[in-house]
């Protein structure tokens, strides 16, 4: 899955007040084990539902260089109380969020010129996405024991257990799981638990559809674009209409992970063009924009420009003129939809 993993306490959630928790760790008149557990507990809530820094900046490389020390020191905190639900979900969320804006993306931007060194950081990816699975089942665990396993057994009765509470923990869950598999398509023993991100997903969509911006329905562009079947692309475009009537044309990914998921693989030049322009036409800045898609929109944005300058190596044979190429999706202008 290839789409940017999505969300915040309100939008977008890379992982914040870090230095808040490193205080806590080290303080040292939390001497008693109850009242050190409890103050862990009010940083996890922090880290789980308050305003977001990360998300605001417009900054990646001042981002990703902090991300580490927030990671780790959410780490130590899990490691003093492993079990607090909000603290599994902002570290499984963190580390999903930082895999893919600060190492696959980065992997992904360097071409196939230097084999070696993108392979490498694509599969240093690739153990942070399973880390963060790790962490974000271990939330669902703490109120469904067992659903793990049983996620891999029967998917469909065992993400019909989770509750409308459950949807972030479900929701970065499959995200971590499903850019796992986007990686490690290559081994059977990754790639055969597509069905349980695929329940999982489904059962956001049916909780809470609208969660986060329609994160979810962005999640569906990828998937169902790449799976086999004579409707799954008609049911991705109608995923991506969602996505973007959800995020009120904000939010710059769909357009990206359209281009990437559906008009490269039908071979469709002018849709991928267009999807692109109107990514890049999202405004960062506009007196209605969102400030917590800021950091994932530059992100985003930088995809779109990189796969702009290598249009010609994605797309066989001569550009096509404007009355052969087949129109885009119905999506107006990129700008709200009304």
């Amino acid at each position: 899955m290839q789409a940017l993993p999505r969300g915040r306490s309100g939008a977008r959630g890379w992982v914040h007040r870090a230095a808040l928790a490193a205080l806590i760790l080290a303080a040292p008149a939390l001497a008693g084990c109850s009242v050190r557990k409890l103050a862990i507990r009010t940083v996890g809530n922090a880290l789980a539902s308050g305003a977001d820094v990360y998300a605001t900046d417009d900054d990646p490389e001042l981002v990703g260089a902090a991300l580490p020390f927030a990671l780790k020191t959410l780490e130590a905190l899990l490691a003093q109380d492993p079990t607090n639900r909000n603290l599994l979900l902002a570290t499984g969320r963190g580390f999903t969020q930082y895999a893919y804006g600060f190492v696959q993306l980065p992997a992904d931007a360097l071409g196939e010129g230097d084999y070696e060194r993108v392979e490498a950081e694509r599969q240093r990816a690739l153990k942070l996405y399973q880390r963060a699975r790790g962490y974000s089942l271990r939330g669902l665990e703490t109120t469904h024991p067992g659903i793990g396993a049983r996620l891999q057994q029967d998917p469909t009765a065992a993400a019909a257990e989770i509750t409308r509470e459950d949807v972030p923990l479900a929701y970065w869950t499959a995200a971590a799981w499903g850019a796992a598999i986007g990686l490690g398509k290559d081994r059977p023993d990754i790639f055969a638990d597509l069905p349980a991100v695929r329940a999982l997903l489904e059962r956001v969509l049916a909780l809470d559809e609208s969660w986060q911006g329609g994160a979810v329905h962005q999640a569906f562009i990828t998937l169902e674009a790449a799976t086999p079947g004579a409707d799954s692309m008609e049911k991705a475009k109608q995923h991506f209409a969602r996505a973007v009537e959800l995020a009120n044309g904000h939010d710059a990914s769909p357009y990206v992970t359209y281009a990437e998921a559906i008009a490269i693989p039908a071979q469709d030049r002018a849709a991928f063009e267009s999807m692109l322009e109107k990514a890049l036409a999202v405004d960062l800045d506009s007196q209605d924009a969102k400030p917590e898609l800021r950091l994932a929109n530059t992100l985003a944005q930088r995809k779109a420009r990189r796969l702009q300058a290598r249009v010609d190596d994605y797309f066989l044979g001569d550009e096509p003129t404007a009355e052969d190429a087949e129109s885009p999706p119905p999506d107006d202008d990129g700008g709200p939809n009304r």
